[in-house]
């Protein structure tokens, strides 16, 4: 795929990288020579000097030709000034992000409006999957296939957990209607398979339906009670889409900002909050406004050494669900060793949106990818495919499938039955098949298997 990237901030670089990695041809434009220059440095990509919005430049970038077209500046308006001169060109697919509060609360419209493929806000998307573990507070992250009706979620099996030092086959006949997906241990992840043994301070990724995994909380030692209080230390757009999102559940809110203007600009919208003008990295003003009486905190200030030093300290005082925003990855794999909870990371949110649509895009006859999670500090992929008529493993035995290693077919949905599949099981057209694999860049579900290697019934 060729993809022109206009915007070399923290969004785009990540683009850059996982795109590139894929195999696309990547272009980035970008105005600052220092930034375009480290990030070709560090990735198989095409640089230009420039700005993104001009005709000249995307011409110089070959936007008529290229099959995505992605704006990514911190400018709003730059951003649909550029994908507007793109599609005009060309270029077949425009993706932009658009921050602005205005835009959001209109986003089809803007998006028909302006001829636009896709149009993104890392904001609200973070503040989606914030809410959603406020919903589910025994689980450390939760991400939703085929339109919610099957849930996987992460846990830490603790020093109270019954789950310590099993096996996988034991765990099976425990728990039938759970399934591990995968476990990471210190930085390491893998897909666990009968005789993986589960040990203490492992996190688990497991999936289930809602009911089985409420029992399945309390018998593996994680049950939290529902979240009545919430205080969230930072108040800007991730705080205000939140705000917004949680308002139906009823919840008594405080947000610590020490920002004055904006301190009193969620007070005026949002009148139900307690709003406290402070800096909420003063562990004497967290004190005084009683953060160990609440049932969850979140940190969302704009630096992330300081999100980091809040969960801390709200572990300290046994806050029993902390949120943490975290925009730099390279800080991700020391998370664990200072006991923190849920970490969210908005451009990475983005970033799966994204090569999702991509990875749909290059494989339009096949089964598409129509979900896509990177997890376990982007070690494993989970991807869920619908599939086609056209699909090459349909009707044929799991047992007689020659899979890639590394890859657990996790469970297959069949209209409203959800299977979770052993070797006699076979996938069907308009089934959708959920798969866990340490290998990426699966555009079909046909790449699950080894080329022309299917197992014969002996």
């Amino acid at each position: 795929m060729k993809i022109v990237i206009v915007g070399g901030g923290k969004v785009g670089e990540f683009l850059c990288v996982a795109l590139s990695t894929e195999g696309n041809d990547v272009i980035l434009i970008e105005k600052n020579s220092r930034i375009l220059e480290r990030i070709v440095n560090k990735t198989e990509i095409i640089g230009i000097v420039g700005n993104g919005a001009n005709y000249d430049v995307q011409i110089e970038a070959n936007v008529p030709e290229c099959d995505v077209f992605i704006a990514v500046t911190e400018m709003d308006e730059i951003n649909m000034i550029a994908s507007i001169i793109a599609k005009k060109l060309g270029a077949k697919n425009t993706i932009l992000r658009a921050r602005n509060r205005e835009y959001s609360s209109h986003i089809d419209f803007v998006r028909e409006s302006l001829g636009i493929t896709m149009l993104i806000n890392p904001e609200l998307e973070a503040a989606k999957h914030m809410a959603n573990l406020i919903k589910f507070p025994s689980a450390l992250s939760v991400e939703s296939f085929v339109y919610g009706r099957v849930n996987m979620v992460e846990l830490e099996i603790n020093e109270k957990s019954k789950l310590a030092n099993i096996n996988l086959v034991e765990f099976k006949n425990q728990h039938k209607d759970i399934m591990v997906m995968i476990v990471l241990r210190g930085e390491e992840a893998f897909i666990p398979f009968g005789e993986s043994i589960l040990q203490k301070g492992d996190r688990i990724y497991v999936t289930g339906g809602q009911k089985q995994l409420n029992k399945f909380y309390k018998a593996a030692g994680s049950y939290k009670e529902k979240i009545r209080s919430v205080m969230i230390i930072g108040g800007g757009r991730i705080t205000y889409y939140l705000l917004s999102l949680l308002a139906p559940l009823k919840l008594n809110i405080k947000v610590i900002e020490h920002n004055e203007e904006k301190a009193i600009e969620l007070s005026s919208h949002f009148p139900e909050v307690v709003v406290i003008n402070g800096d909420g990295t003063d562990q004497t003003l967290l004190d005084e406004e009683r953060m160990e009486m609440y049932d969850a905190v979140i940190s969302l200030t704009g630096v992330d050494e300081e999100n980091v030093i809040n969960s801390m300290y709200a572990a300290k005082k046994d806050v029993k669900k902390i949120i943490t925003k975290i925009n730099r990855i390279s800080l991700m794999k020391i998370l664990g060793s200072v006991g923190l909870q849920s970490v969210i990371t908005p451009k990475q949110i983005i970033a799966n949106s994204i090569i999702r649509f991509v990875r749909s895009l290059e494989e339009s006859e096949g089964s598409d990818v129509e979900a896509l999670y990177r997890l376990a500090y982007d070690q494993v992929e989970v991807l869920q495919f619908k599939v086609k008529e056209s699909s090459k493993i349909i009707n044929i035995p799991l047992s007689q499938l020659n899979t890639k290693n590394n890859l657990l077919i996790a469970y297959i949905i069949r209209k409203k039955k959800v299977i979770f599949p052993d070797g006699k099981d076979v996938i069907k057209p308009k089934d959708y098949v959920v798969v866990v694999s340490s290998n990426s860049y699966f555009n079909d579900i046909d790449d699950i298997r080894e080329p022309n290697k299917v197992k014969k019934n002996e």
